[in-house]
């Protein structure tokens, strides 16, 4: 499929995670691709990295205005990047509190501020944030985490109403518990990692976790001419976590 032949795609986060198997699956699509991350080396060839935090206002600016000056133009924004936070409110402390905000919900602003000038001339604009399950359904010691993910599902709605009638679509894909570096780490700290990662499958409807390109199909969905009538919407890569409600399997 070359749906996206022709079009320029910015991936925050692109360097790992939901992040890289969206910009390897845009760029087999047909798409110019660009990850802006942190750590940009080490892309699969045909990739272009961009080094910058999504806190740094400026180096956002020329990270995006970098992209347009190598490609011609932007059609494309998969506001990616992130970061984790574990524990309920008493655990993360008003420094954290505020730079996690600052990546998952400003680091989005400032990304597609930057953006959405270039995106008004593209006759195929689209903005895909990620945002989480979390948002929508109470998970355990996720407090901090959920209510930036929250902030991102009503900014992905204001935005989608803000600029829809300059031929911007925003939309916004919601994973559950994803095969990620992040999961993994997190899994390392607990006292058995085997069972605790055969626990969070278990709980699973699927009795599995999403995968990171299961979760770019959905993205390149969202982002590509073949929904240019989505908009609006947050789209459940959950395996059933949030909408589900079985009964325990039997024992075998």
């Amino acid at each position: 499929m070359t749906d996206f032949t022709g079009l320029v795609a910015l991936v925050t986060g692109g360097a790992s995670g939901l992040g890289l198997a969206t910009a390897k699956l845009l760029h087999s699509r047909g798409a110019q691709v660009a990850a802006l991350d942190l750590h940009p080396e080490g892309l699969p060839e045909g990739i272009v990295g961009f080094r910058a935090d999504v806190r740094d206002d400026a180096a956002v600016r020329a990270a995006v205005d970098g992209v347009v000056e190598r490609f011609g133009r932007l059609d494309v924004v998969v506001n990616n990047a992130g970061v984790g936070a574990l524990g309920d409110v008493t655990a993360n402390d008003d420094d954290e509190w505020a730079r996690t905000l600052d990546v998952n919900v400003v680091g989005m602003v400032r990304v597609a501020r930057h953006a959405v000038p270039h995106l008004r001339r593209s006759p195929a604009a689209a903005i895909v944030n990620t945002g989480s399950i979390v948002a929508s359904a109470g998970v355990q010691q996720r407090a901090l985490y959920s209510a930036t993910k929250g902030a991102v599902h009503a900014l992905t709605l204001a935005m989608a109403a803000d600029h829809v009638r300059e031929g911007i679509r925003v939309n916004c894909v919601a994973p559950g518990s994803a095969d990620t570096p992040w999961i993994e780490r997190s899994l390392r700290r607990t006292d058995d990692p085997a069972a605790a990662r055969a626990a969070l499958d278990a709980f699973q409807p699927t009795g599995r976790l999403v995968t990171p390109e299961e979760v770019a199909a959905a993205i390149a969905y969202l982002a590509g001419p073949l929904s240019s009538a989505t908009v609006g919407t947050v789209l459940a890569v959950d395996n059933g976590m949030h909408g589900l409600r079985l009964r325990p399997a039997a024992p075998a």
